[in-house]
């Protein structure tokens, strides 16, 4: 994506390129049961709500399980009564005041359970939602202590994928699952004690299709899983595919690439469409498989209650009942595929943000981090070393001293470190060698939050979010009353164009903030960098995709930003940082240069050399 695209979005987002490349292959969980203890674990602060769940599901149960057998009694009721009239019996014939007793008994019973599973069903989802909150704050809070190198390697789109389709797909699964899996377990039980009370012959041949059913279960389970974990990865690049590329798809038209996007689209989509149906698939067997299965039991059930009727030892209403148990036992049962199912689904969603959680953090605070009461400004590298990667060092002994008040630029070609040079006193990546003080204190002896307050950052890339222009600016200091607010855009050069905005400083930024101007979202930044009032500034010269006289409007109001304050400008027009007070000139990682603008010039060293080339440019042109 073009460094100069401008994004609005929330607080922590950060920009990356086009998907990297897609690992291959499918793997299995690597700690199936840990992922799902870890599990467990959120669902212990609910353990009295869970309890009660348990109770309500048994209530439930039991009042499901009664009515068969009571419609068991009416229909032999209503058969002796039909056998008695056609036998010619004396009085012979359907008692139908037995009958209506027995229906309104079912009414009842059948209320009482659905009343019992509805409660049971309100607590759990409540308990399901606030898992799902405390995983998603979590998150929220782990990427904010992770080091910025996590986010070199992993689209934010992933990480956005597991904020939300991962932590759903376990929320519903929570939802629906521990409904389920209570329910099934109360219904086994309840059900075979009924069972067993009529015929424990029957019983025994009801259960000889368990073994066959669970090997089948266990088979398909073992040989889905990983297309379910597969699933959820792919997912979660589709997902970073469309937010990183589709959301700059101006860019992708300007260089012509819809092609390759597409291409590149179709390969991730592919993926995920096979691993996606393989799953399905194989999770889809278990329901026809388990049905099945039941048909032949209740084949086996039916002619046995036939034979055992004709000899007179179970009545024909217990074959009734006994049929209903049957399907009432294979129906948990089948409950159970669906769950393991939906548990495959929840422990590879489940897994992938327990990694994410589980991610490496920043280095730990100083325990006693220092304090100051005013922080003056003086900012000193001693032999500073640093490399994205540990094997490839890109700054090498940097040593610079800064004074209080100084106006520092910092210039060199592209890929000289000019930027890295800013993460580093920020502490956005920690060192691998030397020391960055700042009055005198080295910076590890402060805490990140202490740091950072004392540093007010504009940069070439403008940031604003979706929200009125009075917000954006109030993000620099976020008490601040709206007087302040207005100070700050009067100091920036901001106020009169924002008063003549519709709504002035109500007016509200839209989410690809193409409502205002480049030139007027630089300066919105420069007056929320004035507004937070910092001791030292970073300034990344963000003049050179405007106008000339919004130039000159953000020249004057970065001079009243670095109004005594330590300012490190990094320079790309050499002709804007003339009056600096030190120019540090970088080429490969290594100050090679220091001076002020003079001097360097006097010097007719690299500096002279890119300054006289910069010249000649800017007068051709």
């Amino acid at each position: 994506m073009s460094k100069n695209k401008r994004r609005v979005s929330r607080p922590g987002r950060r920009a990356h390129g086009p998907m990297g490349g897609i690992k291959g292959g499918f793997e299995k969980p690597e700690d199936f049961k840990g992922t799902f203890f870890k599990l467990l674990n959120y669902l212990r602060p609910y353990r009295l709500k869970l309890i009660i769940v348990i109770i309500f599901a048994i209530g439930s149960t039991i009042f499901a399980i009664i009515a068969p057998k009571i419609l068991g009694l009416a229909t032999t009721a209503i058969f002796d009564g039909l056998v008695s009239k056609i036998s010619g019996v004396e009085g012979g014939g359907i008692d139908f005041q037995y009958i209506g007793k027995v229906i309104w008994i079912l009414i009842s019973l059948y209320l009482l359970s659905s009343i019992f599973s509805y409660i049971q069903g309100f607590i759990v989802t409540g308990v399901a939602q606030r898992v799902s909150y405390n995983l998603r704050r979590e998150i929220s809070e782990k990427i904010n202590r992770l080091p910025l190198k996590y986010f070199d390697s992993v689209t934010h789109g992933d990480v956005l994928s597991r904020v939300t389709n991962d932590v759903d797909t376990v929320s519903q699964s929570l939802n629906q699952s521990m409904s389920q899996i209570i329910t099934s377990a109360t219904t086994l039980v309840g059900v075979l004690v009924m069972m067993m009370s009529i015929s424990w012959q029957m019983t025994i041949t009801a259960l000889l299709i368990l073994p066959i059913s669970m090997i089948l279960v266990m088979t398909v389970v073992k040989r889905s899983q990983k297309y379910f974990r597969a699933q959820q990865e792919y997912l979660g690049k589709v997902n970073g595919h469309i937010e990183e590329v589709y959301g700059g798809h101006n860019i992708v038209k300007a260089f012509n690439a819809e092609e390759e996007v597409v291409v590149k689209f179709r390969s991730i989509n592919s993926e995920l469409y096979n691993s996606a149906w393989k799953s399905q698939f194989l999770s889809g067997m278990m329901m026809p498989i388990m049905m099945f299965i039941g048909n032949l039991g209740y084949v086996a059930v039916s002619i046995l209650g036939g034979w055992f009727a004709i000899r007179g030892t179970i009545e024909v209403g217990d074959i009734l009942a006994f049929i209903q148990y049957i399907r009432s036992f294979t129906q948990p049962i089948t409950q159970v595929a669906q769950i393991s199912n939906v548990l495959q689904s929840t422990i590879a969603a489940a897994e992938r943000v327990f990694t994410f959680l589980d991610e490496e953090e920043e280095m730990e605070e100083n325990e006693t981090p220092i304090k100051l009461k005013k922080v003056e400004g003086r900012v000193k590298f001693e032999d500073v070393k640093f490399g994205y990667n540990e094997e490839k060092i890109i700054i090498n002994n940097f040593s610079a001293d800064i004074k209080p008040g100084q106006k520092v630029a910092i210039v060199g070609p592209t890929g000289a470190g000019k930027t890295t040079i800013v993460k580093l006193l920020m502490r956005f990546y920690d060192l691998n060698g030397g020391r960055i003080l700042i009055d005198g204190y080295d910076i590890k002896d402060f805490t990140r939050e202490a740091l950072r307050d004392n540093f007010g950052m504009v940069l070439q890339d403008t940031w604003l979010f979706s929200g009125s222009i009075m917000e954006n600016i109030r993000y620099g200091r976020l008490d601040a009353t709206d007087e302040e607010v207005i100070e700050a855009a009067q100091l920036a050069h901001a106020h009169n164009f924002i008063q003549t905005l519709p709504e002035g400083y109500n007016m509200i930024i839209n989410e690809e903030a193409d409502n205002i101007s480049q030139g007027q979202k630089q300066l919105l930044t420069i007056a929320r960098a004035i507004l937070s009032d910092p001791r030292i500034l970073i300034l990344d010269e963000a003049t050179s995709s405007v106008d000339t006289r919004t130039e000159v409007l953000i020249q004057k109001a970065m001079e009243n930003l670095m109004k005594e304050r330590t300012s490190f400008i990094i320079a790309h027009r050499l002709s804007t940082i003339r009056d600096a007070d030190l120019i540090l000139v970088m080429k490969d990682g290594d100050i090679i240069e220091q001076g002020s603008h003079g001097e360097l010039i006097k010097k007719k060293g690299f500096y002279a050399e890119l300054y006289n080339s910069q010249f000649e440019r800017e007068k051709v042109s």
